[in-house]
């Protein structure tokens, strides 16, 4: 069997409307447009959530809530397991994640999360830590710097 020999299950393709093609087809003149008006018309319809003029509905609902983007903090992650690669005593700076691959851009720093076990004892200097990671780096014997 060759690719160009395989076919659709049966019903599995639909044939398309085809309108405009006479009165006895059944989609003949207006091709199912209906009479005048926007809709039977090239190009025609309204926008989404347009109601005829009136004041839409998201017009007449309150406005919810701020947007903090400005000020949002956006962290390069990387979590605690990846961390095993470094020999015991190794110093990790955001520099050396950044060398090691750990971590693809600085963005707004380096945060360090909690996901898997860390086996070496390291000084982690990072400028986030989740309350996990921060335990479970203190546990294994190193130390956590926040910079």
């Amino acid at each position: 069997m060759q690719i160009h020999e395989l076919k659709g299950n049966p019903g599995s393709r639909k044939a398309p409307k085809r309108v405009g093609r006479g009165t006895s087809s059944g989609h003949g003149k207006t091709s199912t447009r209906g009479h005048k008006g926007q809709w039977a018309r090239s190009g025609g319809g309204v926008r989404p959530g347009f109601e005829g003029g009136q004041n839409p509905l998201f017009k007449r609902l309150p406005k919810r809530g701020f947007s903090n983007e400005p000020f949002k903090k956006v962290y390069a992650v990387v979590n605690l397991e990846s961390l095993n690669q470094f020999s015991e005593g190794t110093v990790v700076t955001p520099e050396l994640l950044l060398e090691t691959r750990l971590a693809r851009k600085l963005l707004d720093g380096i945060k360090i999360l909690g996901e898997g076990e860390l086996n070496v004892k390291l000084t982690v200097q990072a400028h986030a830590f989740s309350a996990s990671a921060k335990e479970k780096i203190e546990s294994a014997g190193g130390t956590v710097e926040v910079i």
